[in-house]
């Protein structure tokens, strides 16, 4: 009801509750606080709402940014990947066209090489011979060149060729060796003698040279303590001096003596160090003292202080609520002068009395029982009509079937002609094939794939027998079971494998092969002379053997060829069946499709024959069903008609009662509230005199407080000043303490570090090592002249016997000579002989520099082609890791239907762009819409306030009155309203300015205004006791305004004025005959029921 009634009216529901139908209790809502004037004009201008959807759609259009933001991310992330997905693809398809041309390019590669290795590993055989040859000629040369050179050279240095035998000068050279053998002994003893000598007077030398250095330090040394004595002596003075602690002696100052001085100013540091710590004491002690009479007098200060301030809080909190209360009192008088409690009474009375009526009726019209046992018969008529439409369904079904029953039946009568036809025209081929048979449709293809299978395992096995043999003589095992051979067995296979085989040119290629081998490595062996022996074996074993082998291999050959023939045959046979086999493949594959759609329909066929037999017995005809239908749906819409009444009944009755009752709650509350207010009179007026008697109080206490702070703010500032004046001097006399105790611990600091010098020197014991040094030196410098003078001795004896042993040495020297020339050119002959028949054998074997310029030529191609070779094999490895590289990359998810997803992203950005556009412009358009509309409609309102103010008020204090609205914010469209009141150029707020007469007539104009414009489509107004408060001049302007508006609206067919009123002498002025007929008076009976007359209008 509450949607249906606005709707039905044409204004919305605020418009009905707070301008065209109010209650007198509520009818001064315009001069009621902000807050509830604010809400009413919200909900009039339907304000939250339309505030709520710009709102919601400026939140939706910040969300959808946000989204285009991630979409714009997310799309760019997809364009990178979809691009590196392609550029993979891309990749991977030129790798692989790649990787194919360097395999094909690889593979005659590989042919290549293999040719030239064979060539370049016979060609290395013979140069390896050669150069075998070559470099013995060549020790041999050098040998005998070296030889030779040596005969010369000795038969030159002869001093005088012996012509005796080998024998006695060997015994001449045996006695020269043993007296020399004497001399070299003596001269060695010697020699080692003069090596100790030197290396003693070496290492002599070395020892004076570390003595001197280490004397110069140490000099150095005692030179630099003398200085430091002479500085500690200084400062020793400066200090007793400075610091006049006594007498010091004269002239350098002794170790002792030192000590003693030292103790001296040490104890007076220390005693400088203590007198510092007491002044610091008595200082604190002194200032502590100070600062304790200073915190005595502020704590006193500040007790007073804050007391005062405290009473001066507690003044103004008092004169604070004094005031709250004297306006809580004077609203609860203002609001308790228009209660009457004897009206309010008798009101709750009637109230209740027509309650407990309404409750009655409501309990015995039963409503409920009524509702529920119409329903069941209505449920009950659903069930019978849900089995009906069942019935009806299902014939309609079986109509179905049987049109469905009539086509299968027709196009399996079709398919049966063709398969009967297609059957025909192939019969004969089928009988030429299966030797004169004809087998049944369904065994047809079978026995199509059966000859298939035997064709392909025939082929098969003809591939296979070549692997076979090869197999077999590697491994000497059956190919197939891997059974090991015995020699017979394996040469029965081989040979049954043979005549099975089903071409032999490669075999017979290989023999030839083989035969010419064998006459070149005859050929080569009958140029080698030099190994004649080899040579013989070759022709009395090898060369028969291989003709042996030859004849056999021709033998094979015969064979192969045969079984060849046969072969041929048997694969021509085979072919002539197996197309006449592939010519019916096509014909009985369509054959055995028609048999199975044949068999399918058939099966159809049976089924709906056999379900449209059980379900034909017993069924009523379509016409009977429709007719019962159409009776049970009539009984049920009237039983729905009945029970729609029933609940509107009841709904009409529970509504006026629970009107009824809300107003004797109201009524109630109205009379609870106006006891309350008399109790919050009385209770005000105490506390208010409460309230005065605390002020007073309070004054007196902060007067004596205020003549005690002075005094005491005197003494707290003197005491803080000789506090600061105290803290100033002592501070100054310790610095200047402080400062004597650092320029002195400063020179002591300096004595100590000099004097920690002078004792380690004397700790080290340096002076004692200085002197140990320069004896070591002296001892040093009288050995070494020994050992020089020892030197001179050795050397003059060792040149005495290497004279002695010279001239017995060149003697000797003479036969050694004669006998190494003699043994020299014994030599020189055989390496003669030697090379001479060296060089006939490579005379035999041909040319060295052309077998080595063939050599490397070849070795030059076959690099070349390595090269090349292991540059593809680089290369393809490259290509193929890419290949693999690139798919794995491709499997991994994110590239997963890239395409796909990109373009669903790239859609979906597009869209949501495109939506939060609208947004935008929805957003403005609408914001820009409720600011114009609100200012429209406001200032038309105003408009008409003032017309109707001036037309109705007849005081001269009010000009005009208007409503103003203020925007609360920039960022919302939120308005607060106020009612002004213009009286000349003053502009005032009326609410709690006017009397309670300007307060009705004010809201009265008010609703008239907001009726005039937001009534389009409702002419209804209704005034509940438009003239309360009003005086008599007044009044008479507002039934003459209303005239007017009567006039103005009596063309419009929806206008109607309802005016409630016990002021007749109001009724009499708006009640005119040209307006209406009648009037209607509303009094109550002894029983206190209304009673509703119609009353004719007088002129």
């Amino acid at each position: 009801m509450d949607r249906e009634i606005p709707a039905l009216m044409g204004v919305s529901k605020a418009i009905l509750e707070n301008v065209i139908f109010v209650h007198q209790d509520e009818a001064n809502w315009p001069l009621q606080d902000p807050s509830t004037l604010k809400k009413k004009f919200d909900d009039i201008f339907s304000a939250t709402r339309y505030t709520k959807a710009l709102e919601v759609i400026k939140k939706l259009h910040k969300d959808q940014a946000q989204e285009i933001k991630t979409y714009k991310l997310k799309l760019e992330n997809l364009q990178t990947l979809k691009d590196a997905a392609y550029k993979l693809r891309e990749s991977i398809a030129q790798d692989k066209e790649k990787t194919e041309s360097l395999k094909s390019q690889m593979e005659e590669l590989e042919k290549e090489i293999r040719t030239l290795e064979s060539k370049i590993h016979h060609t290395e055989a013979t140069l390896k011979d050669l150069h075998q040859l070559q470099r013995e000629i060549a020790t041999k040369t050098a040998e005998r060149k070296t030889l030779f050179n040596e005969q010369e050279k000795q038969y030159a240095a002869l001093a005088e060729e012996n012509e005796d035998t080998d024998e006695e000068l060997s015994e001449w050279k045996t006695k020269f060796d043993e007296r020399i053998a004497l001399l070299e002994l003596k001269i060695s003893k010697l020699e080692r003698e003069m090596n100790d000598s030197e290396t003693k007077s070496s290492l002599l030398k070395q020892s004076m040279t570390d003595y001197i250095v280490e004397i110069s330090k140490l000099q150095a040394e005692a030179e630099a303590l003398a200085v430091l004595k002479n500085e500690r002596d200084v400062i020793i003075r400066k200090l007793f001096g400075r610091h006049n602690l006594g007498a010091v002696p004269s002239g350098p100052l002794s170790d002792d003596v030192t000590l003693n001085l030292m103790n001296r100013i040490n104890l007076r540091l220390a005693h400088l160090d203590k007198d510092l710590q007491d002044k610091k004491e008595t200082n604190e002690a002194e200032i502590a003292a100070a600062w304790h009479q200073y915190e005595i007098a502020n704590n006193l200060w500040n007790e007073k202080e804050a007391q005062k301030v405290a009473r001066a809080d507690i003044k103004n909190g008092i004169l604070k609520r004094i005031e709250e209360k004297e306006n809580e009192r004077n609203e609860f008088e203002r609001e308790i002068s228009n209660v009457n409690m004897a009206h309010l009474d008798e009101r709750e009375k009637k109230m209740q009395i027509e309650c407990e009526r309404k409750s009655k009726q409501l309990a015995e019209r039963e409503f409920d029982s009524n509702i529920r046992q119409k329903q069941t018969e209505m449920f009950t008529i659903d069930q019978k009509l849900k089995d009906l439409h069942a019935e009806k369904d299902r014939m309609a079904n079986e109509s179905e079937d049987r049109i469905k029953l009539s086509l299968k039946k027709a196009e399996l009568e079709t398919l049966k002609k063709k398969h009967k036809k297609l059957m025909d025209d192939n019969k004969d081929k089928v009988k030429g094939v299966l030797k004169g048979r004809l087998p049944s449709d369904k065994d047809l293809k079978k026995e199509i794939t059966q000859a298939q299978s035997k064709y392909n395992i025939a082929d098969g096995m003809r591939q296979m027998f070549d692997p076979f043999e090869r197999v077999a003589r590697a491994h000497h095992i059956c190919p197939c079971c891997e059974r090991p051979f015995s020699a017979e067995e394996e040469d029965e296979f081989v040979k049954k494998q043979r005549v099975k085989a089903a071409s032999s040119a490669e075999h017979i290629k290989v023999l030839a092969m083989d035969s010419s081998n064998a006459d070149s490595r005859f050929q080569q062996l009958d140029k080698l002379r030099l190994v004649y022996e080899e040579y013989l074996k070759v022709g009395k074993e090898s060369i028969p053997l291989a003709e042996k082998n030859l004849s056999e291999l021709n033998e094979e050959l015969d064979q192969k060829n045969q079984s060849l023939d046969d072969v041929l045959g048997v694969l021509a046979q085979i072919k002539a069946e197996k197309d006449a086999v592939d010519a019916l493949i096509q014909p009985v594959e369509t054959s055995d499709r028609l048999f199975q759609e044949i068999q399918a329909l058939q099966k159809q066929v049976d089924d709906l024959d056999y379900g449209l037999d059980i379900r034909g017995q017993g069924v009523r005809s379509m016409e009977e069903i429709q007719s019962e239908l159409d009776e049970l749906q009539s009984k049920r819409e009237n039983l729905s008609s009945e029970v729609e009444k029933l609940k509107d009944d009841r709904r009409y009755m529970e509504n006026e009662f629970s009107s009824f009752q809300l107003r004797w709650f109201t009524v109630r509350e109205e009379k609870a509230q106006a006891a309350n207010k008399l109790n919050n009179v009385k209770r005000a007026e105490e506390e208010l005199d409460d309230l005065v008697e605390q002020k007073n109080k309070v004054e007196l206490e902060e007067k004596h407080l205020a003549e005690a702070v002075g005094p005491l703010s005197k003494e707290k500032d003197k005491h803080f000043r000789d506090y600061q004046n105290l803290k100033t001097k002592l501070s100054k006399e310790l610095e200047e303490q402080a400062e004597i105790r650092r320029h002195y611990q400063q020179d002591v600091d300096e004595l100590k570090k000099i004097t920690s010098k002078i004792r380690e020197y004397y700790e080290l014991k340096k002076e004692q090592k200085l002197n140990e040094l320069q004896d070591k030196r002296s001892l040093s410098e009288s050995q070494l002249q020994n050992c020089e003078s020892r030197k001179q001795e050795i050397s003059a004896e060792v040149a005495k016997s290497k004279a002695l042993m010279q001239n017995q040495d060149n003697l000797r020297r003479n036969i050694e000579d004669n006998l190494n020339y003699r043994k020299t050119k014994a030599d020189v002959d055989k390496l003669t002989c030697e090379i001479e028949l060296l060089e006939d054998k490579v005379l035999k074997m041909g040319g060295l520099s052309t077998i080595e310029a063939e050599l490397k030529r070849l070795s030059h191609e076959r690099e070349k082609l390595l090269s090349e070779l292991n540059k593809c094999h680089g290369t393809l490895s490259v290509y193929q890791s890419s290949i693999s590289k690139n798919k794995v990359d491709l499997k991994q998810p994110q590239y997963k239907d890239i395409d796909k997803r990109y373009f669903d992203q790239l859609i979906q950005l597009k869209t949501t762009e495109m939506a939060n556009k609208d947004l935008d412009r929805y957003y403005n358009a609408l914001d820009k819409a409720l600011m114009r509309f609100h200012t429209m409609k406001m200032e038309e309102i105003n408009k008409i306030i003032r017309e109707l103010w001036q037309q109705t008020y007849r005081g001269q204090d009010i000009d005009y009155i208007s409503i103003h609205s203020d925007s609360e914010g920039s960022g919302t469209r939120s308005y607060s309203y106020r009612v002004l009141m213009q009286t000349g150029d003053t502009e005032l707020e009326m609410r709690g300015r006017c009397s309670a007469g300007q307060k009705v007539l004010a809201s009265l104009i008010i609703r008239l205004a907001l009726a005039e414009t937001f009534c389009l489509n409702c002419g209804i107004l209704a005034l509940d006791e438009p003239t309360t408060n009003l005086d008599g001049p007044n009044s008479e302007s507002l039934a003459a305004a209303l005239l007017r508006i009567m006039e103005d609206r009596k063309g419009q067919e929806n206008f109607q004025l309802i005016v409630i009123t016990h002021d007749e002498r109001f009724a009499q002025y708006i009640g005119q005959r040209q307006h209406a007929e009648k009037y209607y008076r509303i009094t109550k009976d002894d029983h206190q029921h209304s009673i509703i007359e119609a009353q004719e209008i007088f002129d």
